[in-house]
């Protein structure tokens, strides 16, 4: 099985704000672990910590759910989904207990985790209400949530700190990403330092939101940056206009304007729903699906 990445040349072609520094190398499959899984070369080279995504393969889930489900609200026998866990953080040289694991409501809330919220033997969720993480202590795996939504991932290699957020839309428009870039401020991180990979998440061209939704993104942002951030989509029979929402062009403004240096935004350039036979995806599926999970870690 072949991962889709977006060309260069498509980005360049479409006028993207991300285009001259996207690398459309960025993005690899690992596909000689015993479970395989996605690695970034941005992060790559930043040999003081690790940062992996889960894809549907490897694990003992199964019909919509096979392989390698990692969320514990899809219908699944608990004992299954731990498994899954322990078969992966095995694959890349981790371990379960180790985890600290999101419970994402779609908001703002970053939180700074340390040992107390690890996830232990019974890998457990210890973090409720809170969509970001951020840690400067080694060997903690922070684990967040993904079917389509965006993943945001955060290295200080200065400070030697981390930070995993989850942006779907609603938490886009709220600004957890400036959010999260806030937080590690908080922890004396320099912006211009600071890098950040957008990962796997649906693209424009498969994404189809509603007139209210797009609107909230026409309010919170800029004129220019709205022609890049929404298309004009298809009308529905009842006469509804639909959009096309681009959250990777979302955030990659919302970091800019964070103070992130544009050469520091990373983007996997990999869509969650053309690739859904490798990854979970709820627009794909009609929301019969499994979850997808990000793991950072500092190397100990």
């Amino acid at each position: 099985m072949e991962l889709i990445r977006k060309s260069k040349e498509e980005f360049a072609a479409e006028g993207k704000p991300y285009a001259a520094d996207y690398d459309d190398k960025e993005t690899v499959l690992e596909k000689q672990a015993e479970v395989p899984y996605l690695h970034f070369h941005s992060f790559d080279q930043q040999e003081w910590l690790q940062l992996t995504f889960s894809t549907r393969l490897g694990g003992i889930s199964e019909g919509y759910l096979s392989t390698l489900n990692l969320g514990w609200d899809r219908g699944e026998p608990r004992e299954n989904v731990c498994e899954n866990y322990r078969r992966y953080c095995a694959s890349i040289g981790s371990k379960a207990e180790r985890l600290v694991l999101s419970d994402q409501v779609h908001e703002t809330t970053v939180r700074y985790v340390d040992e107390r919220f690890c996830a232990g033997i019974e890998i457990e969720k210890k973090l409720k209400g809170v969509d970001g993480m951020f840690t400067d202590i080694p060997e903690l795996l922070l684990a967040t949530s993904y079917a389509d939504c965006v993943p945001l991932f955060f290295c200080d290699p200065v400070k030697r700190i981390i930070a995993s957020s989850h942006s779907g839309w609603k938490g886009t428009v709220a600004g957890i990403g400036a959010e999260t870039i806030r937080k590690l401020q908080e922890m004396g991180c320099q912006t211009e330092n600071i890098h950040v990979l957008i990962g796997p998440s649906i693209c424009q061209k498969c994404y189809e939101i509603s007139e209210d939704v797009a609107k909230q993104f026409s309010e919170a942002y800029e004129a220019d940056e709205v022609g890049q951030i929404l298309q004009k989509g298809r009308v529905t029979g009842a006469g509804d206009q639909k959009y096309q929402l681009d959250l990777w062009a979302a955030n990659w403004f919302q970091l800019k304007r964070a103070g992130v240096q544009p050469e520091h935004i990373h983007l996997s350039g990999v869509c969650t729903c053309c690739n859904h036979e490798l990854l979970f995806s709820h627009r794909a599926s009609h929301g019969k699906r499994g979850n997808l999970n990000g793991f950072l870690r500092i190397k100990g």
